[in-house]
């Protein structure tokens, strides 16, 4: 019996197959809201049939989303070609945390999600650092509370806005270079984005330390997990990141779908 999981992004969508608590297979494409129930559907068939699987081994499905203008084709496409109806991430779904912030409801998806995966993995209090379209914080205390979220301009973001707003700052490919002191427009731009978010993102974690060890959380204990497409870029350079993870939210959505499946 095989879960569908898929996490919709703002840039890509990922989806993950398990047999169990076995990740099979991962496949990605890029988020389009152009796209048709039947060309989501076209995708779903093809990466099954490469796989050697068929569609009607997928007992269930759950999404977590942060792009609502995909869901109606999505949706759509799940029960036409999986003939199940999705379990949606959205209030109300059991997640096993206690989510402390102001407006509960307005907690995107892929953070309740990732805490539940890294509460979950490394078993007490942790940071999550999502390197996604925007760069994101969120911080669990042992107790299991969902404390908050701290969201930057992610790296692609930056890098983006620089060019827009200064006409003679070229599109520039996100890589490290050598040197902070870039001798070359190029250099110089690649050392503030890549160097300049090392040094903001582990800043802004030991302040989100600070805070949770003055609430009573062991600081040695607190542990930050990196995940999203961009993390490997800036994580090897920084000295607040103990574990990377590019599955976190897939994780997070067996674990969530395992805590609600009975219903």
């Amino acid at each position: 019996v095989m879960l569908l999981a898929i996490d919709v992004g703002n840039t890509n969508i990922v989806v993950g197959l398990y047999d169990g608590k076995k990740l099979l297979n991962v496949w990605r494409l890029a988020t389009n809201k152009e796209r048709t129930s039947d060309e989501f559907g076209v995708f779903f068939l093809t990466m099954f049939q490469n796989a050697g699987l068929k569609p009607d081994q997928v007992k269930d499905v759950i999404i977590a989303s942060v792009a609502p203008n995909v869901m109606y084709s999505l949706r759509h496409s799940i029960r036409k070609f999986y003939n199940t109806k999705p379990i949606l991430i959205e209030p109300g779904i059991k997640t096993g945390l206690n989510i402390k912030i102001d407006n509960p409801r307005e907690l995107g998806a892929d953070l309740i999600v990732e805490a539940v995966a890294a509460y979950n993995m490394y078993n007490g209090p942790v940071v999550v650092v999502d390197f996604g379209t925007a760069t994101k914080l969120s911080a669990v205390n042992s107790r299991g509370e969902f404390l908050g979220v701290v969201i930057c301009p992610g790296i692609q973001v930056s890098a983006d806005a620089l060019t827009q707003k200064a006409a003679k700052l070229p599109r520039i490919q996100l890589a490290k270079p050598k040197h902070v002191i870039g001798t070359n427009t190029v250099d110089s731009m690649q050392s503030g984005i890549v160097h300049g978010n090392v040094g903001k993102i582990d800043y802004l974690v030991k302040r989100i330390k600070d805070e949770m060890a003055e609430n009573g959380d062991d600081r040695s204990k607190i542990k930050v997990v990196a995940t999203g497409g961009l993390a490997r870029l800036v994580t090897e350079d920084m000295t607040e990141i103990d574990d990377v993870n590019g599955l976190l939210t897939l994780e997070g959505l067996r674990l969530i779908y395992e805590k609600n499946k009975s219903e």
